[in-house]
């Protein structure tokens, strides 16, 4: 009898955390700017990341972990390469056609597994990669619904700034899934896939807070004392965000980023069921295939995963 790998348990409760996250940061929207509602979520997880790294120390009776280099440069690349790709996507948001630069950053998984293949030389079982590419194009149709696009349109859109955004947003995704996997195999096969994770978690979160910190400080530090005065909402979305990524950082620790990313799609399900079930949106008929396929997707990277 297959037993169900630790990895798929992981990745639904990072889905879940990101999910919650995501509805609590946006009520954050109003008071602060987009960059500014990104640096709360690294500066308000500092604290519960160091928590959870000192909980998995004294739980797990060990000591810090000798740090390669090569550890640090890449939370610090990875980390890099989130905000990056988080301040393409807002870029996307900037533009007329924004719900198409939303729905191309959603191709991170796909592009996670040509370059894990093609790039890495990574083996992906082949019903994982049918799986991924499945639930990309659920999440395409899902994003494009009620939009009135013919594939004249859909091609016109592909290469305008939105969508160039939105690629480039996906590819700064997937670059960071890749490098924070490579950052949590280098601590060794020694240190415990707990200790790895929060580790890379707390490692990457302060260098990121240091990073767009600074940035913010330079460029505008009215906006960075904003995000202080407001520590009361701001900081559940902290809490939510070390929760999610550190469940994120234990699935690349356990499995490839392409497995975890690919099946992480499952994030969309669990926001509509939100949607439906607390907020009273009714699921549209163009919704149903979108929500087919990325069913379909994540119960192929399962099966891939579990066999």
């Amino acid at each position: 009898m297959s037993i169900v790998p630790a990895w798929i348990p992981v990745t639904i409760a990072a889905a879940l955390f990101q999910v919650w996250r995501t509805a609590l940061q946006a009520r954050l929207r109003g008071a602060l700017s987009a960059p500014a509602a990104g640096f709360v979520r690294f500066v308000y997880a500092l604290p519960a990341d160091l928590l959870l790294l000192g909980a998995a120390l004294v739980l797990l009776h060990r000591a810090l972990p000798a740090i390669p280099p090569v550890f640090l440069l890449d939370c610090l690349a990875g980390g890099i390469a989130q905000i990056f790709g988080t301040m393409l996507l807002i870029m996307a948001f900037a533009h007329r056609n924004f719900v198409v630069g939303t729905a191309y950053a959603k191709t991170e998984a796909a592009q996670l597994v040509i370059f894990s293949v093609l790039v890495l030389g990574v083996r992906i079982p082949p019903l994982a990669i049918i799986g991924i590419m499945l639930a990309v194009i659920g999440v395409l149709a899902l994003s494009f619904a009620g939009q009135k696009l013919s594939p004249a349109d859909l091609l016109r859109a592909s290469v305008q700034p939105a969508a160039l955004c939105g690629l480039g947003s996906g590819f700064g995704f997937a670059v960071t899934a890749i490098l924070l996997r490579r950052a949590t195999l280098a601590l060794g096969p020694a240190t415990p896939v707990i200790l790895k994770a929060v580790l890379t978690l707390t490692v990457t979160n302060l260098l990121q807070t240091l990073v767009q910190g600074g940035v913010m400080a330079l460029r505008n530090r009215d906006e960075l004392a904003r995000c202080f005065t407001l520590w009361r909402r701001a900081a559940p979305v902290g809490l939510l965000s070390a929760c999610g990524s550190g469940c994120w950082f234990a699935g690349f620790a356990l499995t490839s980023a392409a497995l975890v990313r690919g099946f992480g799609q499952i994030e969309i399900l669990f926001t509509l069921a939100v949607g439906h079930f607390f907020l009273g949106e009714r699921t549209r008929r163009g919704e149903l295939a979108g929500l087919a396929l990325v069913s379909l997707g994540v119960v192929l990277i399962a099966a891939a995963g579990i066999g």
